[in-house]
């Protein structure tokens, strides 16, 4: 485990912020000030400051010399771009990873392994396991796709996403089962080498968010 005094005041300051947005805990159009972090995190201004260009940059916060920084909210459309980029690059990806057959016994194995963490996540009501679980789950289907070039794209809308995630499966907890079906169903496609019913149920999958 990573202590935290070895680890830079703004970076601990930039996670500590950004996690509280991708979960949630500050939503889109609220109100944040330096203050309410620094006295969170115990830590001088000048780091948190950092850490709020950081996030602006990252289009998580909006700063404005009069109304300070403001979460910057998802709007219909970003949300639409991220779904249909994420879609995109998944199809491709199971087009790849099934295109010399169905799955190697340790692609279905690590695919299996998540499913459970997703089942246990379920079982305990905890939404924020199952949301790492799930991006997991459908950032190994691009990795073992070996295209280097599409992971380095997921991983761009990767904060995007985990703030769908959250935004949806924290408000719908109804949704945590039929996910899990999707992703069964989404294994079976795969070991059937079945790249075009894999598309098909991922873009049904990808409607609940």
């Amino acid at each position: 485990m990573t202590d935290n005094a070895t680890i830079p005041t703004a970076d601990r300051a930039y996670t500590y912020t950004k996690d509280r947005i991708l979960r949630g805990d500050l939503g889109g159009g609220e109100l944040l000030s330096e203050g309410q972090i620094c006295e969170s995190l115990g830590v001088s201004r000048s780091p948190v400051h950092e850490a709020f260009l950081r996030l602006a940059a990252r289009r998580l916060l909006t700063l404005s010399s009069r109304r300070g920084a403001v979460v910057t909210p998802m709007s219909p459309r970003e949300t639409r771009d991220v779904l249909d980029t994420r879609e995109a690059i998944e199809s491709v990806a199971a087009r790849r990873l099934t295109e010399n057959g169905p799955l190697d016994a340790q692609s279905l194995s690590v695919l299996e392994e998540i499913l459970e963490r997703q089942r246990t996540a379920v079982a305990a009501h905890d939404v924020s396991a199952f949301v790492e679980a799930d991006d997991k789950f459908h950032a190994t289907v691009v990795a073992r796709s070996a295209n280097r070039l599409a992971l380095l794209l997921l991983s761009s809308i990767h904060d995007r996403q985990q703030r769908l995630r959250f935004q949806l499966l924290t408000l719908r907890g109804e949704h945590l089962e039929p996910a899990i079906s999707d992703h069964v169903e989404l294994v079976q496609r795969l070991n059937e080498a079945d790249a075009r019913g894999y598309a098909d149920v991922l873009q049904r999958h990808l409607i609940r968010y």
